[in-house]
């Protein structure tokens, strides 16, 4: 392990290398370019590839296709240029193909500005595009956890075959802190049997989201719905601070619950029984 001192941006974006990412494509966007200027300059030189699409349509759907290949692939973005991907998303979730997808919020709506803002929890965790599909989120609290839980992305998205995202508070991908790197040597990922990239000779396989013949989206759809219901009852993370006496508890995740944090230390020395529950996994 290596102690370091980074940006959020920065923690996030060695983690995805760390978690042996080989395909970035993006599109730049404001607040979150600290993401693929870093990899632009690191992932060659592990022998990923990076890609400044010409568009986040395009973006999204580079990733469909190296996902298909077996490839751990990921694309960062902010607030519009997600709702630009949200059609791309859907077909990976009904693809079945794993991608990990990081928006690193602004105001809005519309163009919106640069602020910070967690506006886009709705759209995340309710799917965001058409066709009811769902995707695991994670809220990172801080630098640390910008490093551990794009790791923890990318083996959701492999074990549940799905696209996952990070939801981040421009105020956390810009500041800075401690961070140990805890995957230096990289992290070794299971071939995909199920992927392009494993084709034998003579061998045929299909990827599709098109359904077309009498019940098989129907079939495929309630696969979905199972695989959403494990997911829900597995990957459930969360912090409790001071809850166990507290007659008042704050809900809030990333920035929100920093801030909410210290409200609740001053409560406690004011004699007030407050807590906090901080959802990790939204």
């Amino acid at each position: 392990m290596e102690n370091l001192f980074l940006r959020g941006s920065e923690a996030l974006a060695l983690g995805a290398i760390d978690a042996s990412v080989k395909f970035y494509a993006g599109y730049p966007i404001t607040p979150q370019n600290d993401i693929p200027e870093f990899l632009s300059r690191e992932l060659p030189k592990v022998g990923g590839k990076f890609v400044q699409a010409e568009s986040e349509v395009a973006a999204i759907n580079m990733l469909l296709g190296a996902s298909a290949c077996g490839i751990r692939v990921m694309t960062s973005s902010s607030s519009p240029g997600i709702s630009l991907m949200q059609e791309g998303i859907s077909y990976l979730a009904g693809s079945e193909l794993p991608a990990v997808i990081v928006n690193v919020m602004r105001w809005g709506p519309g163009l919106g500005g640069i602020g910070a803002s967690q506006g886009d929890y709705h759209q995340a965790t309710k799917g965001g595009g058409h066709g009811d599909y769902f995707v695991p989120v994670f809220a990172p609290y801080s630098a640390q956890e910008m490093y551990d839980l794009i790791v923890k992305a990318f083996d959701v998205a492999d074990e549940y075959r799905t696209p996952t995202m990070l939801l981040v508070d421009v105020m956390i991908s810009l500041m800075k802190e401690r961070v140990i790197r805890r995957y230096q040597k990289g992290k070794n990922v299971k071939k995909k049997s199920w992927a392009f990239g494993s084709i034998k000779e003579g061998e045929q396989k299909i990827i599709k989201s098109l359904y077309l013949k009498g019940n098989d989206l129907e079939k495929h759809n309630w696969k979905l719905y199972e695989k959403y219901k494990t997911m829900c009852k597995k990957e459930v993370m969360y912090e409790s601070y001071m809850c166990d006496d507290a007659e008042i508890v704050l809900v809030g995740f990333g920035m929100v619950a920093r801030i909410g944090k210290s409200a609740i230390d001053i409560a406690r020395e004011r004699n007030i029984k407050a807590g906090l529950f901080r959802p990790i996994s939204l």
